[in-house]
């Protein structure tokens, strides 16, 4: 099951579930590409409704040690114990895109 996208606006992080952010009940695809305490790094995973996710980094701490939810870029979701995946294709947006944060990147 795949957990439900929050509109979040300043400040509020404190106040959403991590839970909301992190994606559960995955198959692991792909190579190997690494590990974090003992959990195999895949370069990609595939949720039950077999839309697929790929690896792009650790997901940072806040100053309490909880997941900073808020530095998840639109796209990105969690996946336990701390790893971050950016959806690809059709899959839903985890939040709304914010003002002047890399939109439109090279």
């Amino acid at each position: 099951m795949k957990s439900h996208s929050v509109w979040l606006t300043s400040g509020v992080s404190h106040r959403v579930p991590t839970e909301y952010f992190v994606l559960a009940n995955l198959r692991e695809r792909g190579a190997v590409i690494g590990r974090l305490a003992d959990h195999p790094i895949t370069d990609t995973v595939v949720d039950a409704s077999g839309l697929r996710y790929h690896f792009v980094g650790v997901a940072p701490r806040d100053r309490s040690g909880r997941f900073d939810v808020e530095a998840l870029r639109t796209g990105e979701w969690i996946v336990q114990p701390g790893l971050v995946y950016a959806a690809d294709g059709k899959a839903p947006p985890s939040k709304p895109p914010r003002r002047g944060r890399g939109q439109n990147r090279p």
